[in-house]
């Protein structure tokens, strides 16, 4: 298959083409010449678009990574022959590093006021990785490591708060486990249009309303059949009400209902 059948293939759109050209070029430098070669920080919908374009070519040698286990934005790096994975976790050099910022522990600062100050010095998002609220006053910022130099220098502070900045090892990186209310439910049908009702504690119709609207997403991809059948393990995230995860799907009821262990994040 051809560079330009897999982005035909692939791409839904022509944002998702760019995107997918770029990718495809980071592949082809770390399998035709042997160098590391990584995308920018990409979002859980663009990890999804770019995990299909990699099954479309072969799994090539590869792997998604934020700084620490589940981060939400990440990167992709492609893996030449000679190198493994744990060479890139643990490569103090490598294309991640983190800072710590400590702020007065009275500034209610966050992550729109942490992002919005940072875009201020003129870094793009995609150069960004996760903010992280480990204490009042106590922010960590994942970045590309090439932005460290500018983030050390310049970022003095965000809103009326100064900021106090040092780099820290990812190893120090303080992630809370994401707060989740599990739900146990039934639904005629394992359709999109019925988890999505139960999930979010709302109407047939409403979810199907949402879904015809374009907001929401299957597996960080946005979907727009209500009938789309879903599966254990799935992930469902709708504009304006949240993120959940079908965890178990354990079967039918004595009535013929399949039965759904679902979690919310709250």
């Amino acid at each position: 298959m051809t560079k330009k059948e897999l982005l035909d293939r692939c791409a839904r759109n022509g944002e998702e083409r760019i995107l997918l050209g770029r990718v495809l070029d980071k592949l082809e430098l770390a399998q035709q010449r042997g160098v590391p070669a990584h995308t920018p920080f990409l979002s859980p919908g663009e990890q999804a678009c770019v995990s299909d374009l990699l099954a479309a070519w072969g799994r090539p040698r590869h792997l998604f990574w934020g700084g620490y286990p589940d981060g939400e934005r990440q990167i992709c790096a492609f893996l030449p022959d000679w190198q493994e994975p744990e060479d890139v976790l643990s490569d103090p050099e490598g294309p991640l590093s983190a800072l710590e910022a400590k702020f007065p522990p009275s500034a209610s600062l966050t992550h729109r006021d942490i992002l919005g100050s940072l875009m201020g010095l003129g870094i793009t998002r995609e150069k960004l990785g996760d903010i992280l609220f480990p204490s009042p006053g106590l922010c960590q910022v994942v970045a590309l490591t090439e932005t460290m130099p500018i983030l050390l220098s310049q970022w003095e502070g965000a809103g009326r708060w100064k900021v106090s900045l040092s780099p820290i090892p990812l190893s120090q990186l303080s992630h809370k486990p994401a707060q989740v209310k599990t739900i146990r439910d039934t639904v005629a049908t394992p359709r999109l249009d019925a988890v999505i009702a139960a999930g979010f504690s709302t109407s047939r119709s409403k979810a199907a309303a949402l879904i015809s609207a374009g907001k929401v997403a299957l597996n960080h991809r946005e979907c727009l059949k209500g009938d789309k059948l879903v599966e254990e393990g799935d992930v469902l995230t709708c504009r304006g009400l949240g993120k959940c995860v079908v965890r178990e799907v354990p079967g039918q009821s004595r009535k013929g209902r399949t039965m759904l262990v679902l979690e919310r994040y709250l």
